[in-house]
C-alpha cells in the first residue's frame, strides 16, 4: 500500500557551506526507515524529486541533497524540461565546472553529514539506512556504503558511471569494507561503465565476500532512469524499481 506523502526543501550546513536538499517522507506522522538518494550528473530537479517522492510513497523518508552545493544552489545549470541528445554535450561542459568542485575526499566528508541528519532526525527510526545513486550517484552510493559500513545496511547503484577503474581511489578499491548488501543495474550501452568495468567490479566484491546482484539490462541506455531525457528506458526503469523496492524492504528496519 503506498502512501501519501509531504516534500520540502530544506538546508544542511556542511563544513564547506549550506547543501540545499530535498526531503520526502509519508505525511502519517511516524518514523519510517531512512534513504539516501543520490543524483545523476543532471542533478536535483523535478524528475529526482519525483523519484523521491515515489520512494516515500513506499514510507522511506528520503533525503536527496544537492551534492554540487559548493559550486551553487540546484539546479546549477539551466536546465530544459525534457534533455535531447542534441542538447546534451553541452550541457554536460556546462556541468563541469561544477562537478569538479566535488572530490571523493568531499563526497564522503558531506555523506557523513547526510547521515548524521539523518540519524537525527525524528522523520526516521533508528538503524541502518539505505542508499541508492543514479550515473555518478551510483559511485558516491559504493563510497558512502564502503566510508560507511556501520550505518549502512543497503546500497544501490543504476547506470553507474566509472564505478571499477584503474584510478587509485576508484569507488570498488573499497569493496573490503563493505557489510552492507549491494544491487548493481547497469545499462549494457554505457560507455562510462563498458564491459571490462562491470566485470572487475564483480570480481571484486565477490573476493571480498560482499553479498551483491549485479545485472546488466540489455537494451539500455546510460541513464535509463531518467525519464526527462531521451535515454530514458520504460521497462528498465521499471525493473529497476522491483529490484530497489526489494532491496530496501528486506534490509531496512521498521
Amino acid at each position: 500500500m503506498t502512501m501519501t506523502t509531504t516534500m520540502a526543501m530544506i538546508e544542511i550546513p556542511t563544513r564547506d557551506g549550506t547543501a540545499d536538499a530535498y526531503l520526502a517522507h509519508p505525511d502519517d506522522g511516524a518514523p519510517h526507515p531512512a534513504v539516501l538518494l543520490y543524483m545523476d550528473a543532471f542533478g536535483l530537479r523535478p524528475h529526482l524529486k519525483s523519484m523521491a517522492d515515489r520512494l516515500a510513497a513506499e514510507g522511506y523518508t528520503v533525503l536527496v541533497p544537492n551534492v554540487f552545493y559548493r559550486f551553487g544552489r540546484a539546479p546549477v545549470v539551466e536546465l530544459p524540461e525534457f534533455i535531447n541528445p542534441a542538447e546534451r554535450p553541452e550541457i554536460i561542459r556546462d556541468i563541469g565546472p561544477a562537478a569538479r568542485t566535488l572530490t571523493p575526499e568531499g563526497a564522503m566528508q558531506d555523506a557523513a553529514v547526510y547521515l548524521d541528519w539523518l540519524a537525527a532526525s525524528p522523520l526516521t527510526v533508528d538503524g541502518p539506512v539505505g542508499v541508492t545513486g543514479y550515473c555518478m550517484g551510483a559511485g558516491l552510493a559504493l563510497r558512502t556504503a564502503g566510508t560507511h559500513p556501520d550505518r549502512v545496511a543497503a546500497a544501490a547503484g543504476f547506470h553507474g558511471a566509472y564505478l571499477a577503474t584503474d584510478a587509485p581511489d576508484s569507488p570498488h578499491l573499497l569493496a573490503g569494507h563493505l557489510t552492507a548488501e549491494l544491487y548493481f543495474g547497469h545499462a549494457d550501452q554505457d560507455s562510462t561503465n563498458p564491459a571490462e568495468q562491470i566485470a572487475r567490479l564483480e570480481k571484486t566484491l565477490t573476493e571480498a565476500g560482499v553479498e551483491h546482484r549485479g545485472e546488466v539490462y540489455e537494451g539500455a541506455h546510460h541513464g535509463f532512469t531518467q525519464a526527462d531525457t531521451a535515454m530514458y528506458g520504460a521497462e528498465a526503469t521499471d525493473r529497476h524499481w522491483a529490484a530497489l523496492l526489494d532491496l530496501f524492504a528486506r534490509r531496512l528496519s521498521g
